[in-house]
């Protein structure tokens, strides 16, 4: 009885507190649109005589937005109140109207919606259908797979292999490879370590998925290297610039790396609860610390096949060949070998047609027409909240856009900071945006438009902004990573039956490793050129 009252009584404060929080917000907000329409937030001219910013009241949308997903744990309410402040900041109170409806009706989400929604969903859909990428991992296992190590590092290939996306990965690899793991004495806290850690990283060093069209619009126009004469050009040219960056993300290729050497048991150190995570299930058979509460995952590993239905490689390898004979060889060919910087990827057109692949070969092989829709369908579900957020960071774009806060900043810190540390302090600014908010998206939204117009101020060199670039998307990564309130890390500890915080506690120090080794370099290579 006690007990019930108890968790009665914290329950009613809880609901209090959100209902004073709630209360003070909209206290704030009303204060802010009052002092708006009454003229009391006027923007600021620059020296072309236009309005530049509207000094300090620029920072609101992206402060608030900070704030609330430190607090609220959630990127979609921090996301929208930013959007809101920023209407009310700039005395366009349709918010509707005035941001979110051209942003969602922009050229650009368009794409977006096409390729992360539609075509990336729906092949993963089809795929629990036809069982296309179970088959395969589980071909490949036969192969490749003899023990405890052997069977980690099969892991860190299907991570690799499933480089669609960071969520995407995880449920993939995570629902093909755990029946490897278990059968050899891989702990799931290992597991899930390396799912999760080739899973985010994997998408931003191999990004023929949504990554480089979604930054590519959050960078569009922030800086002259990302201007042109139309908007999808501009869309463009950010992601051909990702591309570029690739090399120097330091933290997405050490995380990788750090996670191979994890796999093959060459590390001296790795963490004194990941080795007793791993001497317990090799010496003991059993894969999750007594008094674990794993996750389960049977809706991830579940495929729903027809009964008659007999799958193949080919349900497999004809989406992914296709996605790689569209994108993948004409990138290497013109942009790689060749070195032409005008080549457009046709990442959008590669997905589309990898999804057609993925419908042709099914329903060639007999399977209805009406099992296929299902299974495209489940899939766009699948990624509802993602292209959500996909909307409302654009939008949060498009209000910092308006109200000049990339401009605000740079002239009050342009020539303050150093440039030898901004990369390594991008790096952690990220980092900690990212972790306490879940999403790297979001971090993102947030602080590109910020971060590179202030790079741009310090040190307009190319390499520099590349720098920066690269340290604005791995920071980011780090926290997408290892946050507990991360898709990612739930999922991958979903997919492999771990327990949450027992995934979250064993791979932090690892990552903390390659994020360490990567804010060196970066002090490194900035002060050096």
């Amino acid at each position: 009885m006690s007990e019930t009252l108890s968790d009665s009584c914290s329950e009613d404060e809880k609901n209090r507190g959100g209902r004073i929080f709630t209360a003070w917000l909209a206290t704030i907000l009303l204060l802010i649109g009052m002092l708006s329409h009454l003229g009391f937030i006027t923007p600021v001219t620059g020296e072309d005589g236009e309005p530049a910013h509207f000094g300090v009241w620029s920072l609101l949308p992206a402060f608030l937005a900070i704030f609330l997903a430190f607090w609220l744990r959630n990127v979609i309410v921090a996301l929208t109140v930013g959007v809101f402040a920023g209407g009310l900041v700039s005395g366009q109170f349709n918010i509707l109207k005035s941001f979110f409806f051209p942003a969602v009706g922009s050229e650009e989400y368009a794409m977006l919606l096409l390729v992360y929604l539609w075509a990336l969903g729906g092949l993963i859909g089809i795929w629990t259908r036809t069982g296309g990428a179970t088959h395969f991992a589980n071909a490949a296992a036969k192969v490749m797979v003899r023990g405890r190590r052997s069977a980690k590092t099969f892991v860190w290939f299907m991570g690799l292999v499933f480089h669609q996306g960071g969520t995407v990965s995880t449920v993939l690899t995570g629902a093909t490879v755990r029946s490897v793991g278990d059968r050899n004495r891989v702990s799931h806290e290992e597991l899930s370590y390396v799912v999760d850690s080739t899973a985010s990283p994997a998408a931003a060093i191999i990004p023929f998925n949504i990554w480089p069209l979604y930054i590519g619009s959050i960078v569009a126009g922030t800086i002259p290297l990302f201007q042109a004469d139309t908007r999808s050009a501009e869309v463009g040219l950010g992601a051909a610039f990702f591309f570029q960056a690739i090399p120097y993300n330091f933290y997405a290729i050490f995380a990788v790396l750090l996670t191979l050497l994890v796999s093959l048991e060459v590390l001296p150190w790795f963490g004194r609860r990941m080795r007793e995570a791993s001497k317990r299930a090799k010496t003991t058979g059993q894969l999750d610390r007594p008094g674990a509460a794993p996750m389960t995952s049977s809706e991830l590993t579940t495929l729903r096949m027809p009964e008659n239905y007999r799958t193949g490689l080919i349900d497999f390898f004809g989406p992914i060949g296709t996605l790689m004979a569209i994108a993948v060889l004409p990138y290497i060919w013109f942009f790689v070998i060749r070195g032409d910087r005008n080549f457009q990827i046709l990442i959008a057109e590669a997905f589309g047609m990898a999804l057609v692949a993925g419908f042709i070969i099914a329903l060639a092989k007999g399977m209805p027409l009406k099992t296929v829709m299902a299974g495209f369908i489940d899939g766009c579900k699948g990624v509802t909240i993602g292209a959500l957020i996909l909307a409302l960071a654009i939008t949060l774009k498009e209000v910092g856009d308006v109200i000049g806060t990339a401009e605000f900043v740079t002239g009050t810190l342009g020539e303050r900071l150093p440039a030898a540390v901004l990369p390594a302090l991008f790096l952690l600014l990220c980092m900690v945006t990212a972790f306490s908010t879940g999403t790297s998206f979001g971090t993102y939204a947030i602080l590109f438009p910020i971060a590179l117009p202030l790079a741009w101020q310090v040190n307009s060199d190319e390499f520099f902004i590349t720098l920066c670039f690269a340290s604005i998307v791995g920071g980011s990564l780090f926290g997408d990573q290892c946050s507990p309130i991360s898709d990612t890390t739930i999922l991958s500890s979903l997919g492999t039956g771990c327990d949450l915080m027992d995934h979250v506690r064993t791979q932090l120090p690892l990552a903390l490793v390659a994020a360490g080794f990567a804010a060196f370099l970066y002090v490194v290579l900035a002060w050096l050129f």
